[in-house]
């Protein structure tokens, strides 16, 4: 008899500890379209108006990922923990984004909410990172094309300052120049505050990500 409760007992505790067991759960796991807009060419390599394509190079980088060449662009498909990451960074020259954003987001079937674009924004101070869950596209043409090809303005941008050290009339001069030496030797340190905001964005959502990354 006591031999019957004991093995009673043992049972009854052992499906209670299992249950208190974190389980996997393949539901959980989410897809990610990361885009980092640019311009194709050597001529574009490194400027102000390729960060985008910089913060990827990156992100690809610490995350021993390599680009290849796909269709609209430079893809390279990714796991951070359990997320699925496309990285992109579109060939169609930056005021045509749009068409491989929209060709990836349909071809991965990714929802809009899972959408992160990383664009520089001469409004914010060299290095600065503003992330924004919609907007406007601030007068940026690869947000423009993007917004008219996917027909919304409510998806997640990353907004990497270059700042506005310019003189009247040269603003396309500045966009489309090289970083200073001074910006050079900080860029390491931002494009990685960068990528580990895209991180949090994957991993804990856009509100968390924006709390502890925006103006930092």
């Amino acid at each position: 008899m006591l031999q019957l409760l004991s093995n009673f007992l043992k049972r009854i505790f052992s499906s209670n500890s299992s249950s208190d067991q974190p389980q996997d759960d393949n539901s959980a796991t989410m897809k990610f379209l990361i885009v980092g807009l640019g311009n194709i060419g050597a001529e574009y390599q490194d400027t102000r108006h390729n960060i985008g394509f910089t913060i990827l190079d990156a992100f690809a980088e610490a995350s021993n990922v390599v680009f290849a060449s796909q269709r609209y662009g430079a893809v390279a498909q990714m796991r951070l923990k359990n997320q699925q990451l496309v990285l992109l960074k579109p060939s169609t020259y930056m005021n045509r984004s749009g068409e491989a954003v929209r060709y990836w987001m349909q071809k991965e079937k990714i929802d809009l909410d899972h959408l992160l674009v990383i664009v520089d924004d001469l409004a914010l101070p060299f290095g600065t990172i503003r992330m924004r869950g919609k907007g406007a596209d601030g007068g940026h043409n690869g947000l423009k094309n993007i917004n008219s090809m996917v027909g919304s303005q409510n998806y997640a941008r990353l907004r990497f300052g270059i700042g506005h050290d310019f003189p009247e009339g040269a603003q396309v001069d500045y966009v489309l120049g090289p970083l200073t030496p001074e910006e050079r030797q900080l860029l390491p340190e931002r494009t990685g505050k960068a990528v580990d905001a895209i991180k949090a964005f994957c991993l804990s959502g856009l509100s968390f990500a924006m709390t502890h990354y925006n103006n930092k």
